[in-house]
Parts: C-alpha cells; sequence; structure tokens
C-alpha cells in the first residue's frame, strides 16, 4: 500500500483526473487514444486492437461515440493497430507505464484510395476459387452450414461500372450440408424440389457504390419457382492475378433470404413451440472472377 501510495504522489495528473476512479490494479497502466478523420471528425466506426510484442492481442473492441478508447493493461510496451473501413490503417507502439497513463492523443485516419475496379468487358465467375454457402438456425440454438457444389456465371462490366450486369445459375441439387439423409430432404418437396425447379437463378443489372469498397448489388433471385428482388451488401477486394497470368477480380457478399417469400414453408415444431429449421437462411458469396479473352 506504502508503495502504491508514493506511486500515486508521483503522477498527480492522473490521481486528480476522472481516471482515479478506474482504480488501476497494481503493476497496470492505463492506455487512452481518439480516432479522428481528416476533417477532425471521430471515426466512431473504427476498431483498435492491442497486442504484445510477441504479436498476441492483449485487447481488441470499438470506440466510444467520442472516437475513444480508454482501457487498462499491465505495464509493458505494446502494439496498437486502428482500422476502419474506408481508411488506411495506422499503427504504431507505445509503452505503458505502471500507474500512469500513456495517452496517444488524437490519431488521425487518412482516407484509403480504393482498389483499381474491374476493366470493361466479359468476366466469368471461377468455380474453383468461389463458394455459394448458406447458414441456417436448427432448434433455435445450433447452426447448420451447407453449400451448392455446381453453379455457373457471368458478370458483363461496363464503364461506368453501376450500368454492369450478372447472371448466375446454381444447380439447385447440388445442395450439400455434409449430412446425407438431411440434404436429400432439402432437395424433396419439402424444401427446394429439384425435381421440379432443379436450378436457382440471380440476375441483376444494378449495382451502386455505397463508398469505399462497399456495393450493393440488386437483383431477382429465382428460388423454388418464386421471383423476389434481393440485395447483395458486397465488399469488393479488388484485381490480382492468376498462376496463368490471368487477371481476376475478387469481392464477398451477403443477404439474409425468408423462406416463406419464396414459398418453401416446410415446417415441424418441437413440443416446447421451437420451429425445427429457422425462417430466414443467410446466405455469404467468396467470389472470384476472372476476364475472358
Amino acid at each position: 500500500m506504502i508503495g502504491r501510495r508514493r506511486g500515486s504522489r508521483t503522477n498527480p495528473e492522473l490521481r486528480m483526473s476522472p481516471l482515479a476512479a478506474l482504480g488501476t490494479p497494481p503493476s497496470a497502466g492505463v492506455l487512452s487514444c481518439r480516432v479522428l478523420d481528416p476533417v477532425n471528425e471521430p471515426v466512431r466506426h473504427a476498431e483498435f486492437v492491442v497486442s504484445d510484442t510477441m504479436g498476441r492481442t492483449v485487447m481488441s473492441g470499438g470506440l466510444d461515440p467520442f472516437g475513444s478508447f480508454v482501457i487498462t493493461v499491465p505495464a509493458g510496451e505494446y502494439r496498437l493497430a486502428v482500422s476502419a473501413e474506408g481508411y488506411t490503417p495506422y499503427r504504431t507502439t507505445t509503452t505503458v507505464v505502471e500507474n500512469t497513463l500513456a495517452s496517444l492523443g488524437d490519431v488521425t485516419l487518412q482516407v484509403a484510395q480504393p482498389p483499381e475496379l474491374p476493366a470493361p468487358g466479359d468476366w466469368e465467375v471461377e468455380p474453383a476459387h468461389t463458394s455459394i454457402g448458406f447458414t441456417a438456425r436448427h432448434i433455435g440454438l445450433a447452426r447448420i452450414h451447407g453449400r451448392f457444389n455446381s453453379f455457373a456465371g457471368a458478370v458483363r462490366i461496363t464503364d461506368p461500372v453501376e450500368r454492369s450486369a450478372m447472371h448466375v445459375v446454381i444447380d439447385a441439387g447440388s445442395i450439400d450440408t455434409g449430412v446425407r439423409m438431411r440434404d436429400d430432404h432439402l432437395r424433396s418437396a419439402d424444401f427446394l424440389d429439384v425435381a421440379a425447379f432443379p436450378t436457382l437463378e440471380f440476375y441483376s443489372e444494378r449495382f451502386v457504390h455505397k463508398g469505399g469498397t462497399r456495393w450493393a448489388v440488386t437483383g431477382a433471385l429465382t428460388l423454388h419457382g418464386v421471383t423476389r428482388t434481393v440485395v447483395l451488401d458486397t465488399e469488393y477486394l479488388g484485381l490480382g492475378n492468376g498462376m496463368e497470368g490471368e487477371v481476376r477480380a475478387a469481392c464477398r457478399a451477403t443477404t439474409e433470404l425468408h423462406r416463406d417469400d419464396f414459398t418453401v414453408s416446410w415446417q415441424t415444431m418441437l413440443a416446447r413451440g421451437i420451429a425445427v429449421v429457422g425462417s430466414s437462411i443467410r446466405v455469404e458469396l467468396d467470389v472470384q472472377l476472372v476476364r475472358k479473352g
């Protein structure tokens, strides 16, 4: 106790500030930072990661409404990484001293340059490096993961990109959750009814830039003989070259489908009133496109 009191006397600012109410444990200090954009507005959606010198994460999380974080950590040397969509990541190192506030002050994130867009022309979905997956709730507890193993697609990129179009056809019978009995049930008339509706199709000609790397791709999804408008929340990942020098573009996309919207309404309830299969399905796509020619 005497040692701690002496330490407090050597740090009057911390002792007199609101941080004194934190009750800093022995051998610990406080690390703080505020994250701003180039016009000095808080970047509220930024996230931070504090790691030790071995690269192990000590603390991570989001910021408060003022774009700040204040954390208590053991005294020592740390690495700080701050990232936010649309901004260049910020990294630095700092030392936290026992019973002391280590403030990094205001950190300004610089706006990141968006990745180069695909060139106008015809592009094909490359099945070997693309996945079309989904997740459904089971008995209100577990999540069942599945995918479609057979599909084909093409995208015609235009200038501007917003006028581009895409068409994807999925083999409904290729549904795969890793359990044969369950997959046979999903192919039956209770669900996809692949005998009557052998394919799912998605067609879009509306690409809307939402800022940074975010796009909304709106199109018509035909499933189980019913067509509904679906919006894919899409993250564009940029361009690269494959093993043979071919130009590739990549993106991730997600959406949520409601089974009743497509008349896939089979349901069995457990005795306590919980549905065996959830009413909504989350769809996740990882897509690579290869430029034709």
